[in-house]
Parts: structure tokens; sequence; C-alpha cells
């Protein structure tokens, strides 16, 4: 495999295991503390844009057209506000579980959209692999024990979770060509102050008002995760994914989530670790295979 392959591989796989941690924490956050949803998504984007904008003055500088920057403005709209924002939203009307659920529609909804918009083919092996990736996931989740809780399972929570991932499966698609001119520091850093210009005035009301004295250290280093694990790190990683490898292989990483849960349930004592698990896992990793095994167009068009 390409060097180059072999770093978008390992830029989702990263990614993904940072935002499969970061829907409890959105949740214990919320039900711990008075700060809501939109309160976590603005520290997610202004955190993110001062970390990317830090990180921005050790690197080599790049010059970013204004033609340019305003396709970042849509990237921004389309992978950050629409996406995270949403998520987010949407996991404080349901389950951390049933989110989890919902982003492994994601190399579905990516499949579809690439196949019209890239002519990317879909081929039997290709969809076959998305289905055993998928079945994988939600034997994870179903069979996990904190499904037996009392958590809500709110229509409306799981609706805003798949627009996030409509949402995103568009940016991953349509934003592809521009996303490889730049280094991921430098689209990151503006998409991010982007967003935080449109999130500002929607959330100052509640920033303001936080009793920011009295907040827990747990509930500090949860959104501390938040902001620079599940997105400082995980979209430093994506602008990688997105330049080496096809929409379709990239967001079936997403089904990695519900395991780095599972996982981190198990190692906090609140799950076990079976063979449903073992054979789940078994199967997320072979739908990853065949999807990334499968023809690429150009080696559907070469077959012609």
């Amino acid at each position: 495999m390409h060097i180059n392959k072999v770093k978008g591989h390992v830029a989702m796989i990263v990614a993904n295991m940072a935002w499969g941690l970061m829907a409890p924490f959105v949740k214990t956050v919320v039900l711990n503390s008075n700060i809501n949803a939109w309160t976590i998504v603005a520290f997610r984007v202004m955190g993110a844009a001062l970390a990317f904008w830090t990180a921005s003055l050790f690197i080599p500088k790049e010059k970013v057209p204004v033609k340019d920057l305003m396709w970042l403005v849509l990237a921004a709209l389309f992978g950050i506000i629409l996406n995270q924002g949403v998520f987010v939203l949407g996991v404080s009307y349901t389950s951390p579980i049933n989110a989890s659920i919902v982003t492994t529609t994601l190399p579905i909804v990516a499949m579809i959209i690439a196949a019209f918009y890239l002519k990317e083919p879909i081929t039997w092996k290709k969809l076959v692999g998305i289905v055993i990736g998928a079945t994988g996931a939600l034997t994870i989740i179903l069979n996990s024990s904190s499904t037996s809780g009392s958590e809500d399972i709110g229509f409306i929570g799981i609706l805003l979770c798949f627009l996030a991932q409509l949402s995103y499966a568009i940016y991953f698609v349509f934003f592809k060509n521009i996303i490889s001119r730049y280094s991921p520091i430098t689209l990151m850093k503006w998409m991010f102050l982007f967003s935080s210009v449109i999130y500002l005035p929607l959330t100052w009301s509640q920033l303001s008002t936080l009793d920011y004295q009295n907040m827990s250290g747990s509930i500090i280093g949860e959104l501390a995760f938040i902001v620079l694990g599940s997105t400082f790190l995980s979209y430093m990683m994506i602008p990688i994914a997105q330049k080496y490898l096809r929409p379709t292989v990239a967001t079936m990483y997403n089904n990695v989530q519900p395991i780095v849960a599972s996982i981190a349930a198990v190692l906090l004592q609140i799950d076990h670790f079976g063979w449903f698990k073992v054979l789940a896992i078994l199967l997320v990793f072979s739908g990853v295979y065949l999807v990334t095994t499968s023809k690429a167009k150009e080696e559907v068009s070469s077959d012609d």
C-alpha cells in the first residue's frame, strides 16, 4: 500500500477514536452542569480556532486567495457548523448509543453522493463491505449493557444526528479538491475562524453568564478533551484522509466509533467484553477491508 494511503487510514482511525469518546463526554457535561449543547459547540469551535491559529505560527505561512476563502466558508458550513453543531445538539436530545447508531449511516450516504458527484462506482464488493461494517457496528451497540438504561430515545435527536451525517458526507465529497491544496492547519484555522464568527453571536449570552469559577475539574477536563481531542486533533486528521482516500473508504472508519465507546465502557467497568464484541470488531474491519480494496473509478475505467 502506498505510504500516502497509509497516512490517510491512520488519520481516519485517530479521528474516529477521538470522536468515539466525544458523545459520552458531551452527554455527561450536559447532564452534570448548566452547560447546554450550543455552549459546548461554541467551546469546541472557538477553542479549536484558537488552537489552529496558534499552531499556524509554527509552520510556513500559506497564502489563501479570496476565491478559495469563499469556498472554505462553504466547507466550514457543511464540515463544522451543520455537522458538529447539529450532531452535538442531537446528542443532547438522545443517548450516546443512539447517536452512535446513526453515525453508521455515513458510509452509505457518502457512497450515494460520491456515485452521483464523483461518478464513483457502486460495486458489489463495496456495497457488501459497507453492510458488513455497519452490521458489526450495530452488533456492538445493540449488545452493549448500557442500552438497558433509561436513556431517552428521542426522534428529534436521531433526526438531527442523521442530518449531521448528511452534512459531513457532503463536505467530504464536494470539497475534496480544495482540501488537497493546503496543509491541514491552514485549512482548519480559516474554517474554524469562520465558524466562530457565526457561532459567537448565537451563544454569547450563555458564554458570558457561565459560572466558570465553580466549574468542577471533571467538567473542565471533559470540555478540554472535547475541544483538543475530538475537535482540534480530529479535524487536523480529516484533510489528510480527504486528500489520500476515496470518500467511501474514509467514511467507513465511522464504524470505529462504537468500538472505541465499547472499549471505554469496559475499562470504566460499566460493560463487559464478550464474544459478540470480538465478532463485531472483526465485522467492522472486514467491511473496511472490502471497501478499501474495491475498485476506484480509474480502475473500473481501465477494465472497460
